[in-house]
């Protein structure tokens, strides 16, 4: 990437957003976070703690149309990491998780549009989108029947990225994620994905609780190869109006990442419950998911294996974990 560029993040006091603007900010880049720090999205100012200096943080929402017009603005790369991601909260406050993934992503889409429309953006979507899989392993083609309305808010706000990319030439690409773990995610809460939650459990030496028999198998992918995924896919222009599946190689099931996250920190322990209504009425079964497009197109290829990327976590969070709970 070209040095001394201009980046926007939305979302960058999140995990995945703080993590790119750290790289950025590094990499002597200049970085702007757009972020509203609802304490329901699990935003972090100590994510920034060794950069906060570098960045230009504005504290504000997606749905302040004129806040993301004026930040859209000279933008070289756009990244939106923004983005309301718990499935329980969408269910319970749907007009919030339309807000927030739906309205939020098109006020960004239309200042791009009008004001930015030279710049390279990259949207993050989810695996989950997907809902019950038709056939295993699912590529970006699979059909989209989301179980949840955080699921299928995303799927919309995907499309009208793909729309803005046909229709106004917008130089945009999605990139669908699953189940991302490691430094500066919001640990504290099972709102913010399953495996950074069983992690938060164990650094405390506490039960970690899984629904059923824990069978369903799941992909798991490490925050660096994330960021590198990112880099790699704003990079290349064949990826413009794309859709990929950053997503690792493995796929373990609930049950075995468990295990092995108190293998590796050596505390807490794993117990199973009976499913709770509320959770199992969005369960979707093992979601086996293929990175081969993005390998294909950008030469991408995860570097980091589950016990490794583990132990690099743990590091991280034993001298900051009252920051972090």
């Amino acid at each position: 990437m070209e040095k001394h560029i201009k980046v926007l993040v939305t979302g960058g006091l999140g995990f995945i957003g703080s993590n790119l603007t750290v790289h950025f900010c590094k990499l002597g880049h200049e970085v702007t976070v757009l972020d509203n720090l609802d304490s329901r999205m699990g935003g972090n100012r100590l994510n920034l703690e060794e950069v906060k200096s570098d960045v230009k943080l504005i504290v504000q929402d997606l749905l302040d149309f004129g806040q993301v017009s004026e930040s859209v603005l000279n933008q070289d790369l756009i990244i939106n990491c923004a983005a309301s991601t718990s499935h329980p909260s969408s269910m319970r406050e749907p007009w919030l998780d339309i807000d927030v993934n739906v309205r939020g992503t098109l006020n960004l889409l239309e200042a791009i549009r009008r004001f930015s429309p030279k710049a390279r953006v990259i949207h993050l979507g989810t695996s989950t989108q997907l809902g019950p899989l038709k056939y295993s392993p699912a590529d970006e083609q699979h059909p989209e029947f989301p179980t949840d309305i955080y699921s299928a808010n995303k799927s919309t706000s995907e499309k009208y990225v793909l729309i803005y990319s046909r229709a106004y030439q917008l130089k945009a690409s999605v990139i669908r994620l699953a189940n991302v773990y490691g430094p500066k995610a919001a640990i504290y809460s099972p709102e913010f994905t399953f495996n950074n939650y069983f992690i938060g459990l164990a650094l405390q030496d506490k039960d970690i609780t899984i629904f059923g028999d824990g069978a369903q198998k799941r992909n798991l992918l490490f925050i660096n190869d994330v960021v590198e995924a990112i880099l790699a896919v704003a990079g290349c222009d064949k990826t413009i109006g794309e859709v990929y599946f950053a997503v690792g190689d493995d796929h373990l099931s609930v049950v075995e990442i468990a295990k092995k996250i108190v293998d590796v920190f050596g505390t807490g322990k794993c117990k199973t419950i009976p499913w709770p209504k509320d959770r199992k009425s969005a369960e979707i079964g093992d979601a086996i998911l293929s990175n081969q497009k993005l390998k294909k197109d950008v030469a991408w290829s995860p570097k980091t294996t589950f016990e490794e990327g583990l132990k690099i976590t743990q590091e991280f969070y034993l001298s900051r974990l009252n920051q972090y709970i």
